[in-house]
């Protein structure tokens, strides 16, 4: 694999040369090749603004799981929302199989179905599908743009470019309004070469994120697949790889299409949305990843993240020496000081011993992935002992037909358990092993937690990734560590029967045929979100979390698993905020809001008092009226909001009274349109010297800043001394900064469509 340090022009396709070595004649037209590749083509059919640049962009279709649009439909409610414009796909993926919280799940798909068809929606039940799975079987062509609120939506092997974000973004399309982007830098990755017998598409996204996640190469970029590589993988093997850019922090991705890809859409019953995409005789890239196909391995992606990659033969060739590394890492992640990592101890006969296999979710439960498996499998044992495997495929049609091939047979003779389709597994919420196990895993993610454990009730577990043909053959060994392509095997996966009545019997498809006069049923847990106040003149900030990680990821700042019970109850889930990582922040926070409404409530506390005191005694403020100063919390992290796209790790911080979040650099774009949603202001620290917990920080004139460049924003630390503080904010549409001035996207809506609706005071 190698990284251009430069740009390069893609010529005919097949071809890269490198910006440092093109000759004059490509470098003077470099910004009309720009407009060669096929990310150009699909951002411009879809922008409907009048410049190239700063792009306005309407989505084809939008989806939500179960975890996120009970609450991203009650925002385009209180927004003035009439119906849904572009399909919207509700799924029930994520909480289907959940126990906690009485009857809330099924509350919320409850609502989820008389939402589909008071607004005119799509429906799918529980059990049925996961999102991804589902919407590249039905929703996916080629040339198209998807807009969903989860990280993983990416959908560029079929040849749309789907983009995950936050709620915000989606209420944005529902209202007819636009996703506003700066037109964004689009890297070339070449694949040549074929995948070896043994590699699935995990081993070469776990390669692919190793190479680039820690470096920042692609993030907030669209990642373009090309080249000869691309036609030696089915399509529903590129989906694999394809779902795991997200991992990379990519904005989005897409492919080049081929008879494959054709074939895949023709299969479902969708031929007529295929389209040849492909780069144009010249195309000029921002940057370029080579990959040579047939040079990569199995693969292992070490705790806790999937960029701690490694080859598995080379992992089992240096155990003590990887693993010893990887605890010491883990030191800094787990809080918690009685407990410790000890993935050594798993190490037994000069191996390393896993005591949990999945293959689940979008990336992992497709057929072709499962079917390999199974071959793995066949007249084999997982074994009577402590190791277990768990199947789920990603949806009901890939469930048919692998029944109707004798994989499930195959593979539940071989030990394993067959699941329905859910995300479970992906984010903490099935297959929990026990503490102190180890789990190999092809789903998406590996981080801290994501396996269910609870660093803070004193349980640790710790999950590895691994593409389902090592896991299959991991668990052909009663889980010792095996990399697949060290067997020795050929095979070719019998072609794919997609089935449509699995659909057409069980899914609501409403699209179109809204009823206004249809029951919009809430059970007791769909609560209404709290009213939030505009943005004052001047900001005073308290310091309710001080996170030095190198990157704070959104499960950190509201964990996954069973705390998502509470998604559809703002006050509820967001006494989980930071649950994991700062256990005081909530306290701390409420202080902050109690202290609020008491001085707007005219007794004001002491301790504000005194701050306020202070703030009269700077220079140039000395008349500053208290009534043009908001009091709310902060939290400072160096790198927040790698991960997931779920809005609620900002809208938790929010409802608790936060006005802003101050960082180095936020992970990605998504968590940082989040915050903007929810009407919090995303400082960037200038001042190395900075500040710490427990400070107040005095931002006076925070409306006029939003008028400037916004890169040199005065501030004043208040303690004994009052000090200068030095913070910025990265560029803002007009419309982020009215959102912003308005205190919410919601107070945005109501404000431009004059919507009137009762909200529960805070």
């Amino acid at each position: 694999m190698k990284l251009y340090d430069s740009g390069v022009f893609l010529l005919e396709g097949e071809t890269v040369v490198g910006e440092n070595e093109a000759p004059k004649e490509l470098l003077e037209k470099k910004e009309q090749y720009k407009e060669g590749t096929i990310s150009y083509g699909i951002l411009q059919d879809h922008n409907t603004g009048t410049s190239k640049e700063n792009l306005k962009i309407r989505f084809d279709a939008i989806t939500s799981h179960d975890l996120t649009y009970v609450g991203i439909i009650q925002t385009a409610r209180a927004s003035g929302m009439e119906r849904f414009p572009i399909p919207y796909v509700l799924t029930c993926c994520h909480n289907s199989l959940c126990a906690v919280g009485g009857t809330i799940n099924e509350d919320d798909h409850v609502f989820g179905l008389t939402a589909a068809k008071k607004y005119g929606g799509i429906y799918l039940p529980p059990h049925m599908g996961v999102i991804h799975q589902y919407m590249r079987e039905t929703e996916a062509g080629c040339g198209k743009m998807i807009l969903g609120s989860d990280s993983h939506t990416r959908y560029g092997a079929i040849g749309t470019m789907a983009v995950g974000e936050g709620g915000g973004e989606l209420v944005k399309q529902i209202l007819e309004e636009t996703w506003d982007i700066k037109y964004p830098e689009v890297i070339a990755v070449y694949l040549d070469g074929k995948p070896n017998p043994g590699v699935g598409p995990q081993d070469i996204a776990i390669a692919i994120v190793t190479a680039v996640f820690k470096n920042g190469y692609v993030k907030n970029k669209v990642m373009e697949f090309v080249g000869p590589g691309v036609s030696s993988m089915s399509t529903d093997y590129r989906n694999g790889i394809d779902v795991m850019t997200t991992e990379t922090t990519c904005l989005s991705s897409i492919w080049r299409t081929d008879e494959d890809t054709k074939k895949y859409l023709a299969a479902h019953g969708r031929g007529g949305e295929y389209k040849k995409l492909e780069p144009q005789k010249i195309a000029y890239y921002e940057g370029c990843i080579y990959i040579d196909l047939s040079a990569i391995h199995s693969m292992i992606a070490l705790p806790f993240h999937p960029s701690n990659g490694y080859e598995i033969r080379v992992l089992n060739e240096n155990l003590d020496d990887i693993l010893h590394e990887v605890e010491e890492n883990a030191k800094k992640l787990i809080k918690n000081p009685e407990l410790q990592l000890n993935l050594r101890g798993k190490i037994h006969d000069g191996a390393l011993y896993a005591d949990q296999g999945t293959i689940a979710g979008c990336s992992g439960g497709t057929y072709s992935n499962i079917m390999e498996a199974a071959y793995l499998l066949e007249n084999k044992s997982t074994g009577n002992d402590a190791f277990n495997l768990s199947v789920y495929p990603s949806s009901q049609a890939v469930m048919m037909d692998l029944l109707r091939k004798g994989a499930i047979e195959t593979l539940t003779t071989a030990g394993a358990t067959i699941r329905t389709a859910f995300c479970g597994p992906c984010f903490g919420a099935g297959d929990t092993p026990a503490h102190g196990q180890f789990a190999v895993r092809h789903t998406t993610r590996n981080f801290p937690n994501r396996e269910g454990s609870k660093p803070g009730n004193g349980q640790i577990a710790s999950v590895a990734l691994m593409d389902a043909r090592s896991v299959a053959a991991t668990s052909a060994n009663r889980g010792r560590i095996t990399a697949a392509d060290e067997l020795g095997y050929v095979y070719e996966c019998p072609e794919y029967h997609y089935d449509s009545k699995v659909y057409a019997n069980r899914v609501y498809q409403g699209f179109g045929k809204g009823n206004p006069e249809e029951e919009l049923i809430c059970g007791p847990n769909i609560k209404a979100w709290p009213q939030l106040p505009e943005l004052n003149e001047n900001m005073l900030l308290k310091v309710c979390a001080y996170i030095t990680d190198p990157v704070t990821t959104t499960d950190e700042l509201i964990p996954s698993g069973e705390t998502g019970s509470f998604r559809s109850n703002p006050m509820g889930l967001a006494e989980f905020t930071l649950s994991r990582r700062a256990p005081e922040y909530v306290g701390k926070a409420k202080a902050v809001m109690n202290n609020e409404k008491a001085r707007k409530g005219g007794n004001c506390p002491e301790e504000i008092r005194e701050i306020l005191d202070k703030i009269h005694t700077i220079p140039g403020y000395e008349k500053v009226e208290d009534e043009s100063i908001d009091l709310s919390s902060t939290i400072y992290a160096v790198k927040p909001g790698d991960g997931s796209a779920r809005e609620q790790a900002a809208s938790c911080q929010r409802v608790l009274l936060g006005g802003a979040n101050i960082s180095v650099e936020y992970a990605t774009k998504r968590y940082r349109s989040n915050l903007i949603n929810w009407g919090m202001v995303p400082f960037i620290l200038n001042d190395p010297a900075g500040f710490s917990e427990d400070d107040y920080i005095f931002v006076p004139d925070i409306k006029k800043a939003l008028n400037t460049d916004m890169k040199e924003i005065t501030a004043f630390i208040i303690g004994d001394k009052i000090r200068k503080l030095s913070l910025a904010i990265e560029p803002l549409t007009e419309e982020e900064k009215e959102i912003i001035r308005c205190g919410s996207l919601i107070n945005y809506n109501r404000k431009h469509n004059s919507v009137q609706l009762q909200q529960e005071e805070i």
